[in-house]
């Protein structure tokens, strides 16, 4: 039987800055979620995305990771179009879109100000990411969203950063747990700049393809 990991609670106090940041934007935003946002799919997933952190107007406001957020409009249909997700994705935390053999989390589970997490943040957040990795019996892959989805990967499982770089479609075959594939983070930015296309995207997932065939 599987079980879920431990999750931080709706009012979690461990970053000062970011409780300060959910209370402003529970007075300038009362019908968004304004809270750790909890991960997306079933735990007995052999794939799981890690993130950043929720965006203010997207999964703060929806409640689901990458929901409503612009990086979810390639991502979701980059998952659908794999095979591991069903249904159409509506940017809606009730669109009846569903993960199928994948999970969705964030090193940061509460939104930070600017989009910026800090050490501190991603250190106290820590201990819920190495739960869920604990909890995922089946898991075989990771992909990393960014350099910090990457770090905090490789800090969580107890290696040296300097040891694993990131690099976009790279694998790392970390000792004795899951294979890590890296990606350029889904961002405006980063699609809009020409950085991170559809067809690169698209060419990590093909790589996680092949690991779990």
């Amino acid at each position: 039987m599987m079980i879920e990991p431990r999750f931080p609670e709706k009012d979690c106090p461990l970053c000062p800055r970011l409780v300060a940041f959910r209370e402003d934007n529970q007075a300038k935003f009362p019908d968004f979620f304004n809270g750790p946002v909890p991960s997306f799919g079933g735990i007995d997933s052999e794939v799981l995305v890690v993130g950043l952190a929720p965006g203010l107007k997207g999964a703060n406001c929806t409640g689901r990771p990458f929901t409503g957020d612009y990086a979810g409009d390639l991502l979701y249909p980059t998952l659908k179009a794999f095979g591991f997700a069903r249904g159409t994705y509506g940017a809606s935390i009730d669109d009846g879109f569903e993960l199928v053999n994948c999970r969705i989390t964030n090193a940061v589970r509460c939104v930070p100000p600017q989009n910026k997490t800090t050490a501190a943040e991603e250190k106290n957040c820590r201990p819920f990411l190495i739960d869920e990795f604990k909890a995922m019996k089946n898991l075989k892959v990771i992909v990393a969203l960014g350099s910090v989805g990457h770090n905090a990967v490789i800090q969580t499982l107890g290696f040296k950063k300097s040891q694993w770089k990131f690099g976009h479609n790279v694998r790392h075959d970390l000792p004795e747990g899951p294979v890590l594939f890296d990606s350029y983070h889904c961002s405006r930015y980063n699609t809009n700049t020409g950085r991170l296309t559809e067809e690169m995207f698209h060419d990590v997932f093909r790589s996680v393809c092949q690991e779990i065939a």
